[in-house]
């Protein structure tokens, strides 16, 4: 009996530790299109990924878009929603484009809340790379309280349509005002590796400071490009290194906690932004 006991003990602990996971993983929110650099005038299949940047764990409902929206050469429009579909773990966004040129797509989705405990919490903090607000909680003597976070995720990507392009194309560093939002300063596509990329993180449209900012990708062969982590200035820039040919993405996380005063049933809100794109 008390073998049957252990034995019930630790599959209940690998059973946490695989819903433990799970929950981290579906954290991050990618546009990943399947080809970063196609034809004026082609299409665009987009992944979705809710998870990580090469897998889903769960479809994001059309349901939860604020906003969808995609500019380019040939101006700003909102797609229909009827192009974003779902099937499996994995939603989709089916993209036309227009002219030669660097084309943004941009979706935002509306908070959504989820509850961890206090060792969830500090993991998930600490991987994310927000280890001043993990510290201050340790030295508060919180750090194993729960939270109850509430998270809201904006997402782009930029692709290339290719063709003789016109003069101007500035499309790729359009602010479409998220509340959380990352805007390149230049067109990546026109960049050759080892180039630095500056990329503007942005809350409410306003320059965010001190943020950390994570960059990372896969090669044109699959391989890992390394994780790198810098922080903004005080005017919200991040200069990232694109060491090497591939897809990239670029990311951060804007958290406060929420005093008790505020009669919010959350302790803490998130913002969260992706970027990605290619590197030819």
């Amino acid at each position: 009996m008390r073998a049957r006991r252990h034995l019930f003990a630790l599959s209940a602990l690998a059973i946490a530790a695989v819903v433990f996971a799970a929950t981290l993983d579906a954290h991050d929110l990618f546009l990943r299109p399947r080809d970063f650099v196609v034809k004026a005038g082609g299409t665009v299949q987009v992944r979705v990924l809710n998870g990580g940047y090469t897998s889903s764990e769960a479809v994001v409902a059309a349901d939860r878009l604020r906003d969808l929206t995609l500019v380019g050469p040939d101006g700003l429009r909102h797609p229909d929603r009827s192009d974003w579909t779902s099937a499996g773990k994995e939603s989709a966004w089916r993209v036309s484009l227009g002219r030669p040129g660097t084309w943004l797509l941009g979706a935002s989705l509306s908070p959504k809340t989820i509850r961890l405990t206090g060792k969830q919490f500090d993991g998930y903090l600490r991987e994310e790379g927000l280890t001043d607000l993990a510290d201050a909680r340790r030295k508060a003597g919180i750090a194993a309280t729960p939270a109850h976070e509430r998270y809201s995720k904006h997402v782009k990507s930029l692709v290339r349509a290719t063709g003789s392009l016109a003069a101007g194309d500035t499309a790729y560093r359009t602010v479409l005002g998220y509340p959380a939002e990352l805007v390149p300063l230049a067109d990546p596509y026109t960049l050759a590796p080892r180039a630095t990329l500056p990329v503007r993180a942005l809350l409410d449209g306003k320059p965010a400071a001190q943020e950390v900012v994570i960059s990372g990708g896969r090669t044109a062969g699959g391989k890992v490009i390394a994780e790198r982590r810098t922080r903004t200035g005080a005017d919200g820039l991040a200069n990232i290194v694109l060491s090497q040919r591939g897809t990239w993405y670029v990311k951060f996380i804007h958290m406060v906690p929420i005093p008790a005063s505020a009669g919010d049933s959350v302790t803490h809100e998130s913002r969260w932004a992706t970027l990605t794109f290619a590197l030819p």
